[in-house]
């Protein structure tokens, strides 16, 4: 790890916005992807022709970064499409600051837009589709209701396992509704109590409606420059201490234990290069596609035991004045879902880093942890931010 060690603080977010969260109608991808991007440059005190670097993904077109090029007007010396699901903006993170600092390019403009929920040609079009596109061999063939069906499976092993309740999983759900109703930004603020989880439709048993994310439209963007740049910009820089990315199946039938994801080795590389552990972390944003996630995620990145992630979120534990704050957005269980979440979770773990967020703000935050999920528990990606005070 030590040439990851020495990147450690090398490069600063400077900039993040969002638009268009919650239904944004008669709005393309590319135009919400657009209009947060140039919010995001704006933030960081730059135009957009300063930036020549691009990192960007979808879920609706495998060569993606070559009309968001075009759309934009720039013409960047780096460029990074990776596309792994949800988790793609935080994998993003490293392979960026490696081309800040070799001098391949000056400001790396990471940006994603998606209009599942108002498109003609939305989420349930979308699924069709990858039945014959990205065809999954052990499971297609049965016609899976997925991603709940895979989220479910994961749910109910850890359920049988360990003893996890439902109601442990209607935390997650009443927290994240918790913050949600703080966030001005969130598509979804009513009050929301653990009987009303309980009660929901079920979807996949044993998740119901109330388990699974909002389904939004939604544009989010942060720029990257090198840290020395970064304290002569317009923002408080949050510099980035750690981060990792792993992979280890595509369907949930290939995972080797539906209770332990890649996120166990994606938080354990991305703490060692930032020299901190899970103790050490402030304010922590997960990806929570499904309440499980919060759960499976708690356990792999260290914040408690294998097994006991239930136990840990009872009593408000993860909501506004519990002794862990995860999700003070909302999450996408509450706050925004345009399909691919993890850019949400670094927005919101900037936000937070620089005092920024109201009501919801925790006070005294130097260090962020963001996490992004791809696919069903496919591919996981680690953060760690912090402010000056982090360094």
């Amino acid at each position: 790890m030590s040439a990851l060690n020495e990147l450690r603080g090398s490069a600063a977010i400077a900039g993040v916005a969002t638009f268009g969260c919650g239904e944004a109608p008669g709005f393309t991808d590319m135009e919400l992807l657009a209009r947060s991007a140039r919010a995001a440059v704006a933030d960081a005190g730059l135009k957009m022709s300063d930036i020549d670097g691009l990192c960007t993904a979808s879920a609706g077109a495998t060569m993606w970064a070559m009309p968001v090029v075009e759309y934009l007007g720039i013409r960047p010396t780096y460029l990074d499409s990776t596309m792994i699901g949800g988790s793609s903006f935080v994998a993003h993170l490293l392979p960026a600051m490696h081309a800040l600092q070799s001098g391949q390019c000056q400001a790396v403009l990471v940006c994603y837009g998606s209009t599942q929920r108002t498109a003609t040609f939305g989420r349930r079009e979308m699924g069709a589709a990858r039945k014959w596109l990205d065809p999954q061999p052990y499971e297609t063939p049965y016609e899976p209701f997925n991603p709940p069906t895979a989220y479910a499976l994961a749910a109910a092993r850890h359920m049988h396992q360990y003893g996890t309740t439902r109601r442990d999983l209607a935390e997650v759900a009443v927290a994240a509704r918790a913050w949600a109703r703080l966030n001005p930004e969130a598509f979804v603020r009513d009050p929301l109590s653990l009987d009303e989880v309980l009660n929901a439709r079920m979807v996949s048993d044993p998740l119901s409606v109330r388990d699974c994310c909002l389904v939004t439209d939604g544009g989010g963007a942060y720029v990257l420059v090198r840290a020395d740049r970064a304290r002569h910009l317009a923002q408080k820089p949050v510099y980035v201490l750690g981060n990792a990315s792993a992979v280890w199946n595509r369907q949930i039938s290939s995972m080797h234990d539906l209770t332990v994801t890649a996120a166990s080795q994606s938080g354990r590389q991305a703490y060692a290069m930032a020299g901190l552990s899970a103790a050490d972390m402030d304010v922590v944003q997960l990806y929570d596609a499904f309440t499980i996630n919060t759960l499976l995620f708690l356990e792999d990145l260290g914040f408690c035991p294998k097994g006991e992630a239930g136990r840990f979120v009872q009593d408000g534990a993860i909501a506004p004045g519990g002794r862990l704050p995860v999700n003070t957005n909302g999450g996408g269980l509450s706050c925004v879902h345009p399909g691919m979440y993890g850019i949400f979770t670094l927005i919101e773990a900037v936000r937070q880093l620089r005092g920024e967020c109201g009501e919801r703000q925790v006070a005294g935050a130097v260090t962020a942890l963001a996490h992004g999920n791809g696919g069903t528990l496919s591919s996981q990606a680690t953060a760690i931010l912090g402010t000056d005070a982090a360094l």
